[in-house]
């Protein structure tokens, strides 16, 4: 009896696919935005003439900084809300509305984003809100917040709250506890909740475009209005630069996360 082989020729034509539907269209747009030529089908050469027009492009520039100030806001408090919201939901099973609580905190998972921002867009108009920064946050911490708290909430479902039953045993009140112990056990969990958060606010342009005003506009907002006249080399060149942010970004924490373990088995007791 033969044993089966782990990549048949099959697995590898899969994979290939698989590998090459995800990744070579990224591939196309990150050469063609050294391609010479204006038009964008057509190469001419290689040059970093669009990135030099990129620099010089103060509307784009601009838009790119405000989304990324709009996400690392978001991120952060849809962190502290998820975060509080995901311990009360593990931690407090029993509470009364703890349904009611917990169908309203995952609605924005399952509820279409149109939805979403049309009713925060007749929010803002009934508090005669100025659209703006302030309100895209609130609109992007309002998405945001039901992802990190699914990740927190399942990493503390998993945790073994002996370890927190022990440090106050020692002497240590809930609060200290839940600091010392549970907090650094969780850390890892709060993390991946901010970059989903930072990612999906990056990446947003439904609610955006409902909630954004004059001089707010974000990155994906800008790039869907030049594209409507045409596909410029110059948004090659900006989705270029932020492909290599995030890979940049990924790697750093790859490696912070080998070094993490690494420290982890050191100290170990043998």
């Amino acid at each position: 009896m033969t044993r089966p082989k782990s990549l048949s020729r099959f697995n590898i034509a899969s994979l290939a696919l698989g590998l090459a539907f995800l990744y070579l269209p990224i591939l196309i747009l990150v050469i063609y935005s050294f391609n010479a030529s204006r038009l964008v089908t057509v190469w001419g050469g290689w040059s970093l003439r669009w990135y030099y027009e990129l620099f010089n492009d103060g509307a784009m520039i601009e838009a790119f900084w405000m989304s990324l100030r709009v996400a690392a806001t978001s991120a952060c408090i849809a962190t502290l809300l998820g975060t509080l919201a995901a311990v009360a939901l593990s931690r407090g099973a029993s509470f009364r509305g703890r349904t009611l609580f917990s169908g309203m905190l995952y609605a924005p998972l399952v509820m279409p984003e149109v939805i979403t921002g049309l009713s925060l867009l007749l929010l803002f108009v009934a508090l005669n809100a100025e659209r703006g920064f302030w309100t895209v946050t609130t609109a992007h911490t309002t998405l945001t917040m039901c992802f990190v708290a699914v990740v927190v909430q399942s990493r503390l479902t998993s945790l073994d709250r002996s370890l927190e039953e022990a440090a106050m045993d020692l002497g240590c009140d809930p609060a200290r506890a839940f600091l010392m112990v549970t907090l650094p056990l969780i850390l890892p969990a709060i993390v991946a909740g901010w970059m989903l958060a930072f990612t999906l606010s990056l990446d947003d342009l439904v609610i955006a475009s409902f909630t954004t005003g004059p001089g707010s506009e974000t990155l994906p907002i800008r790039i869907y209005s030049e594209v409507r006249l045409g596909v410029k080399p110059e948004i090659n060149a900006i989705c270029t630069l932020v492909v290599a942010g995030i890979a940049v970004v990924i790697i750093i924490a790859s490696l912070a996360s080998k070094l993490s373990n690494r420290q982890g088995e050191s100290a170990a007791p043998l």
